[in-house]
């Protein structure tokens, strides 16, 4: 198996951060976003091919900057330093970095010089700029490569070491030809394979599974979504029958979930693949909890348990199958990231679990990389194009506490959306969509009488990875039917309203 070439991004806490690590991805080379204090021997140890500083709020000559040691520069590695990390280059290698008057915000005519950074862009084309300081003179042995009316060093580079700092994002695609720079870094200057597949990906992990778990046991939660149902597969392929899955009916699934899941891959696929209907012990723990941090922790926990239980009587199983993806992990909180909202599949676990150890073979994926792989081990688009849907289920699609009925109620709204969605075929083109029952109730009037029911929230955005979003233009004749029939066809629900919030800066799932 060959070692796989790897991008380090290290994160100095800005924006864009994310984005940078998909571009490269996204031009067939494999990156990880690592916190900007990874000490230097974690570095040598992974031995990237090149590294990227990222952008940043801070500023370089301030006490508590975000900073790394100036050995970075000669690790013989290929440096790429946007924004932040430019003016981090420049200063760790003796140039010298200012505050402007004014921040220069927004798209800006910029100059190239002939680079192998800049090939193949014209010399005279636009960048998008977000920064207060900048560089003010460029380090010894190192070229200005680019300038704009407001901002000389708008890029330099020293071409013999391969480091390139650019004051813009290239990652955005507000930067004229921002992909190719990239590219650029990537294959003229690091010299990069592109290599970075699904199908290689597969066959990779496939074998590292199947060293780690040997002759072992292994246990998957199937939990309905995209993310457990391709792990499973990926496991399966590896290991075969010595994985058993199991399906948790939380009684938290969306409506004829768990029939569908059993038929695909139980009687489809032939996994060995059984039922447990643990809804009773999940709904009552979840009885009166309305903190949703709470709810995701008592959901977490309480699968755990289940599969402990039922691990137990399966003998003695060694390993744990999670369907974690890349964006469970840094929304759970990522270096100095604030925690945006814990996720079951990486937080809430007990600190005492009955398996040697957890497998979570997407865990450095993005979502439509979880797609593809789905696609690359023979899954149907009815399973790999399914609508995201979180471990914890319906509860946290549930404002207040939940209880049975508010889980019948939501099912139902739930399905008349989807289906409605599907029927007017903008399934395809809606990354995400769902309904949320409020906790606020309101006065209607229905049939000549007042009613004092349920709002239910009807949420649909477009994305490509669940990093940032943009709500979905519905039809405003088929957001009319969907309403019309949730509030004649669902009991105790008298209104309806369209969530038109983009992430960021709202989150896609409500809590």
């Amino acid at each position: 198996m060959n070692k796989k070439q790897t991008v380090i991004v290290l994160d100095f806490g800005g924006q864009y951060n994310q984005l940078i690590v998909r571009r490269v991805r996204d031009a067939g080379v494999y990156s990880e976003l690592l916190p900007y204090s990874t000490p230097i021997g974690k570095i040598k140890e992974i031995d990237p091919v090149g590294i990227i500083f990222t952008g940043g709020p801070n500023s370089v000559f301030e006490k508590d900057s975000l900073c790394v040691s100036s050995e970075m520069l000669e690790l013989g590695i290929p440096i790429l330093g946007i924004c932040y990390g430019a003016q981090l280059i420049a200063h760790l290698a003796g140039g010298e970095v200012r505050t402007a008057t004014t921040r220069e915000y927004g798209k800006q005519d910029i100059t190239y010089k002939p680079a192998p950074l800049f090939e193949g862009i014209s010399s005279d084309s636009v960048c998008w700029m977000s920064h207060t300081d900048y560089v003010s003179r460029a380090p010894q042995g190192y070229e200005i490569l680019a300038s704009t009316k407001t901002c000389p060093i708008a890029a330099f580079g020293n071409i013999q070491k391969k480091i390139y700092g650019v004051q813009f994002h290239p990652e955005v695609v507000h930067t004229s030809g921002g992909q190719q720079i990239l590219k650029n870094f990537l294959f003229r200057i690091i010299g990069a394979a592109g290599d970075w597949t699904m199908s290689n990906f597969v066959a990779d992990m496939t074998e590292k599974i199947r060293q780690k778990v040997g002759d072992k046991k292994v246990l998957c939660a199937m939990s309905g979504g995209v993310d457990s149902a391709v792990a499973a597969t990926l496991v399966y392929k590896a290991v075969g029958p010595q994985l058993t899955c199991m399906l948790v009916d939380h009684g938290l699934m969306r409506k004829n979930e768990c029939e569908q899941v059993l038929s695909v891959f139980r009687d489809g696929l032939g996994m060995n693949l059984y039922k447990i209907d643990a809804a009773d012990r999940f709904i009552h723990r979840l009885a009166g909890v309305t903190d949703p941090e709470k709810k995701r922790k008592i959901i977490g926990e309480e699968f755990i348990r289940v599969f402990e239980d039922e691990g137990k009587k399966l003998g003695k199983v060694n390993f744990l199958v999670q369907g974690t993806i890349y964006p469970d992990v840094i929304e759970s909180g990522f270096g100095k990231s604030a925690t945006i909202k814990s996720h079951h599949n990486v937080g809430g676990l007990p600190s005492v679990i009955d398996f040697d150890e957890i497998i979570e073979p997407l865990r450095d994926l993005f979502k439509d990389e979880v797609r593809r792989v789905g696609f690359e081990l023979g899954l149907s688009k009815e399973i790999v194009m399914r609508q995201p849907f979180p471990g914890p289920g319906l509860a946290i699609r549930i404002i207040g506490d939940v209880t049975r009925e508010k889980l019948d109620i939501l099912r139902e709204a739930d399905a008349i959306f989807r289906e409605e969605i599907a029927h007017n075929n903008l399934d395809t083109e809606i990354w995400q969509y769902f309904a949320v029952l409020t906790g606020m109730r309101s006065v209607g009037v229905m049939g000549d009488m007042r009613t004092y029911d349920y709002t239910i929230a009807l949420r649909a955005v477009t994305s490509i990875d669940a990093m940032t979003a943009d709500w979905a233009r519905i039809p405003y004749p088929v957001l009319e039917k969907i309403s019309t029939r949730i509030v004649n066809e669902v009991r105790s629900v008298n209104r309806i309203v369209y969530d038109i919030t983009s992430k960021p800066p709202a989150t896609i799932e409500w809590e």
